[in-house]
């Protein structure tokens, strides 16, 4: 606990001790987090989540741990796992899928020179394959000569409607207040140190404010001066030309990079489908303005890999769904206190990897809230690794 302030607590009577602001992955799972402290929480969502305009949909996610990014995710993804499997508990649910997962291109490329980074400096266990050894031992993976596969064996897949519905479930039983079709309108700081929400319904007191809006939230952190974008990422659906080589007991998810440094990644047959994508290279947007529709050409360059790499994959297609990246400038998370009102928690972006992390994340915004020391090093999520504007205003109307 930091020194010189006092952890909140719940509030006496029925005063509201937490109001989270979007109720997506990391919206939900904090709302998760703060009420099974016994804080009283109100949660507000501008739709019904899951839903599927924003993040966190789709039917499918990597969880993972070698992060190819930077081996600093590595520890937040294995209490992550805990956190899953603590939600998975109830008799019937099924939230993830043990698959494996297989990194691929060249041994310098990014997806596996960082995965492998991960494991050494983690122990991750691995192995490594050439490309001959890929194709002997899965052989619906025809990886290019050159190649190495880097399997990692606790990989899987997360089923993203499940889990937030999940979360927003364990929210609910321990107390939190959710309403949904109720988007935010404006928040404001009051002089004794509580916060105001409005909503086109009602207006909110409480002493904390979440915002985990997730693509909404570009506008929010331009105000502080974090640079974030929003970016259009196509997923498309194929029924697999041989279903049997894509069963996951048979396929893990997999990763490739070409030689262009475009990566390329998909699952195994889910729900009678694969899901297969290219991961980032999208256009910039915003979230209320986004084209929905998908181009045949967007189609086409899926099947242009799958018919490369992955043949058993690229049987007929079935449909395609928008989903959104909001990615900060350098790539990494944003979770930190408003550098003005430390009463006010951003939680974003998640470049399109963060759904793995999603209850870490809200146990990370809890502490937080409670001016809890966290058990992890936040410093590189800090808002104050970007530059802030001068007179950034205190109000958002």
């Amino acid at each position: 606990m930091h020194r010189g302030r006092r952890a909140l607590t719940p509030a006496a009577g029925g005063a509201i001790d937490v109001i989270v602001a979007g109720l997506g992955a990391m919206g939900s799972a904090a709302a998760w987090q703060l009420a099974s402290r016994g804080l009283r929480v109100v949660g507000l969502d501008r739709y019904h989540p899951p839903h599927t305009l924003g993040s966190s949909h789709g039917g499918s996610r990597v969880i993972r741990e070698m992060a190819f990014e930077h081996p600093r995710y590595v520890p937040l993804v294995r209490r992550a796992y805990e956190l899953w499997a603590e939600l998975e508990a109830a008799p019937g649910r099924v939230l993830r899928i043990p698959t494996g997962a297989l990194y691929l291109g060249a041994p310098s490329s990014s997806v596996v020179s960082g995965s492998r980074a991960s494991a050494v400096e983690h122990g991750i266990p691995s192995e490594e394959l050439d490309a001959a050894a890929v194709r002997a031992r899965w052989p619906q993976f025809r990886p290019d000569p050159g190649m190495v596969g880097l399997l990692e064996h606790r990989a899987g897949v997360l089923r993203p409607e499940a889990c937030v519905e999940a979360m927003l479930a364990a929210a609910a039983r321990s107390g939190a207040t959710l309403h949904f079709d109720e988007p935010l309108t404006g928040w404001v700081v009051e002089p004794g140190g509580g916060v105001v929400v409005r909503t086109g319904r009602a207006e909110y007191r409480a002493q904390r404010l979440v915002l985990a809006l997730g693509p909404w939230m570009r506008e929010e952190l331009a105000r502080v001066g974090t640079s974030v974008w929003v970016e259009r990422v196509v997923q498309h659906w194929f029924t697999p030309a041989d279903p049997a080589l894509m069963d996951p007991s048979r396929c893990p998810i997999y990763l490739w990079e070409s030689d262009e440094g475009v990566i390329f990644y998909g699952f195994p047959m889910l729900d009678g489908v694969v899901k297969a994508a290219v991961h980032h290279r999208g256009e910039s947007v915003t979230a209320d303005t986004v084209r929905r529709e998908v181009t045949p050409q967007e189609v086409a360059r899926a099947q242009e890999y799958l018919a490369r790499w992955m043949p058993a994959a690229n049987g007929a297609y079935r449909r395609s769904a928008v989903c959104l990246y909001t990615n900060a400038a350098d790539g990494d998370f944003v979770l930190d206190r408003h550098p003005e009102h430390r009463q006010v928690l951003l939680a974003s972006p998640c470049a399109g990897i963060g759904f793995k992390f999603a209850p870490v994340v809200g146990e990370i915004v809890a502490d937080l809230v409670q001016d809890r020391e966290s058990r992890f090093d936040l410093a590189p999520f800090a808002i104050g690794r970007f530059s802030s504007p001068s007179g950034a205003p205190s109000s958002r109307e």
